[in-house]
């Protein structure tokens, strides 16, 4: 019972034989009322004899006879002061009086179902009125195994017919759940076993159908999902492969670039004026040119390293951050030196760095710096007074190689910034931009979650 479509059909029809069972026993019930009511109503039909005879009786044959038809060993009716009876012989020991007007529904119910199972035979009165003349009161003597044999039968057949009725509304029930549910969701599987082996592969993206329902939001969700998946996983590619070549090319062009250094020395040197004017500014590109190839091997050649957990004063990072600005941007250290989270100094450093460092080349002239803790979390503002961010910035602000907003910039300040705050189980986020300034919040646990608990 692995499948999920033959556990579909079982279950179905346990169900519906469950909802038969609950019609089987009222059923069964009213068919032994039913019996009853037969053998009241063909007494008084008997005892009819002995009203339009002369005397008020007949043969021993004919009582035997009408006894017979009626299959008791004694009728009786009475109406009013008058009563009539029909008896060929005395019955044997009476083991029981049923009144049906006088049962309840659950009392019905449980005489039927003993009656299914009793095995002892007996001698029952039964005295109720006749189904002909409410006003005549019938009393009957019986053998009860024509009643137990009667019941059993009619047992089988309801049986039979609601398990014929279960296994059709189970099977009919079976082929539209199969339809509706267990055929989207085989194919859902399908699609998710497939692009697990070959994400890359275009193709294998889910198709979604058209459905308004739950099986079609899945399927347009994992079309989604799997497309971000795949975009996911050729841009890891794609930077792979940029780290590869970085790494291939970065002991030459250092090489490249360290002759190139001791040129520019030289040109310091030299006796014509507009060569040692322009010599510092040959030094300044060679330098970043050998800043920009570091920092983009160490982005896509390395992985985050474990962190380093200890008690770090937040105030203390940021001067350490912002010390020596580009542009001779300045630095309004705002918060509180009581203010610590535990997480890695040397992540936490790179992280104030590399936003300060950033507004500063963006062209802010004055960094202010605050820090607050509320509910256990510690939030970083970082509010310059820059020109802003542009619009293309702002499209891919957090995207490596694409976020940045100004010449030459590789984008990789925010992305790296972002990475390492959440590796803490924080955030950076873009609070607001504009004319007057940008400000950005780091927000990060004052515990790692490692030490919760």
């Amino acid at each position: 019972m692995k499948s999920l479509s033959a556990r579909l059909l079982l279950l179905t029809v346990i169900f519906v034989m469950l909802a038969e069972v609950l019609i089987f026993a009222p059923s069964v019930a009213r068919f032994r009322e039913t019996y009853l009511a037969d053998r009241l109503q063909a007494a008084h039909l008997a005892v009819l004899v002995l009203e339009v005879s002369p005397d008020g009786m007949v043969s021993q044959e004919m009582t035997a006879e009408l006894l017979g038809f009626v299959g008791a060993y004694s009728v009786a009716a009475k109406r009013g002061d008058s009563k009539l009876s029909l008896m060929q012989e005395m019955p044997p020991p009476i083991a029981a009086t049923l009144i049906p007007t006088q049962e309840s529904p659950m009392t019905m119910i449980g005489q039927a179902l003993l009656a299914l199972v009793q095995d002892k035979e007996q001698v029952v009165r039964v005295i109720g009125p006749s189904p002909r003349n409410p006003d005549v009161e019938i009393e009957i003597v019986f053998h009860d195994a024509p009643l137990r044999e009667a019941i059993r039968a009619f047992a089988v057949r309801i049986f039979f017919l609601s398990l014929a009725i279960s296994v059709s509304t189970a099977f009919m029930v079976f082929l539209v759940l199969r339809r509706q549910l267990v055929r989207p969701l085989k194919r859902i599987t399908r699609n998710m076993i497939q692009f697990r082996s070959h994400p890359e592969d275009q193709s294998l993206v889910m198709r979604p159908s058209t459905r308004l329902d739950e099986i079609g939001v899945a399927e347009r969700e994992l079309a989604s999902m799997q497309t971000t998946i795949r975009d996911a996983l050729t841009q890891r590619k794609h930077l792979a492969a940029l780290g590869t070549a970085v790494a291939k090319i970065n002991h030459d062009l250092r090489g490249i670039l360290s002759s190139a250094l001791v040129v520019s020395d030289r040109l310091e040197t030299s006796e014509d004026p507009e060569v040692r004017r322009i010599a510092p500014g040959i030094l300044d590109a060679i330098d970043r040119a050998v800043a920009l190839c570091t920092r983009t091997l160490n982005y896509v050649g390395h992985d985050t390293p474990d962190l380093m957990l200890s008690d770090v004063k937040i105030a203390s990072v940021v001067t350490e951050a912002g010390f020596g600005l580009p542009n001779g941007a300045e630095l309004e250290n705002g918060v509180d030196e009581g203010l610590s989270v535990h997480g890695d100094r040397a992540q936490l450093f790179r992280i104030m760095n590399n936003l300060l460092r950033n507004a500063a080349e963006a062209g802010a002239t004055c960094i202010t710096v605050t820090g607050r803790c509320k509910d256990n979390v510690v939030e970083i503002t970082l509010q310059d007074d820059g020109p802003g961010l542009s619009p293309r910035a702002l499209e891919n602000i957090f995207l490596p190689f694409e976020g940045s907003g100004k010449a030459g910039g590789t984008g990789l300040g925010l992305s790296i910034a972002r990475e390492l705050a959440r590796s803490h189980g924080g955030d950076l986020a873009l609070r607001t931009t504009g004319s007057t300034g940008t400000v950005f919040a780091l927000t990060l646990p004052e515990r790692a979650r490692s030490d919760d608990g």
